[in-house]
């Protein structure tokens, strides 16, 4: 799949801000600095699609983008950024609890993991949560140009037993700076969206 065409749609807190349910949605989620959004403007090609911030916890809101007019990549606030208050992050795991049980378009949400560690506590609660409701499965490691090419495989073995992932579940080394393993999850998508 090739992205052509992507533009912001919606920014929303709440439900009722959301666009309609007529197109198929892939979400991302991930730890706040984790490059969300340094991987979305890789994938759709525009340098400030998504903003990319010096300062982790940005994103506060659900951000709706159309892709090609024909789906929708969300972007889903980044969790576990410790100088955030607790109160505006358990508003942020509501907002997404919401959007994640009540929108039947959503197909998958990528599960994003900075390659250079093992996933920490969140990031387990995130993917048992996801697979509570079916939206597993694909898990990228970014930050993959950090790490040596030997120590890739034995990082995702690591993500893949801290997460628990079967053999079915994949994992994506990526990384936006070298612009690396993208093109194998843009497939991917398109693999979700064809179902």
């Amino acid at each position: 799949m090739k992205i052509n065409k992507s533009d912001i749609e919606t920014v929303a807190v709440k439900p009722s801000q959301y666009p309609p349910e007529n197109l198929k949605e892939i979400a991302f989620a991930g730890r706040s600095n984790v490059g969300k959004s340094s991987l979305l403007n890789l994938l759709t090609g525009r340098k400030n699609l998504a903003r990319v911030s010096g300062s982790p916890g940005k994103t506060r809101t659900i951000n709706f983008y159309i892709i090609n007019d024909e789906f929708r990549i969300v972007d889903l606030p980044g969790y576990g950024y410790a100088k955030v208050s607790k109160s505006v992050s358990e508003g942020w795991g509501e907002m997404m609890e919401k959007y994640l049980e009540s929108r039947p378009n959503l197909l998958k949400v990528v599960q994003l993991v900075d390659i250079r560690h093992a996933p920490s506590r969140q990031d387990v609660q995130m993917y048992d949560y996801l697979r509570h409701f079916g939206l597993d499965g694909i898990v990228v490691a970014t930050k993959a140009d950090k790490v040596s090419r030997n120590q890739i495989a034995k990082q995702v073995k690591l993500i893949r037993q801290t997460l628990g992932l079967g053999p079915e579940d994949m994992v994506i080394p990526v990384s936006a700076l070298k612009k690396t393993g993208y093109e194998e999850l843009l497939d991917v998508m398109e693999e979700v969206l064809e179902g």
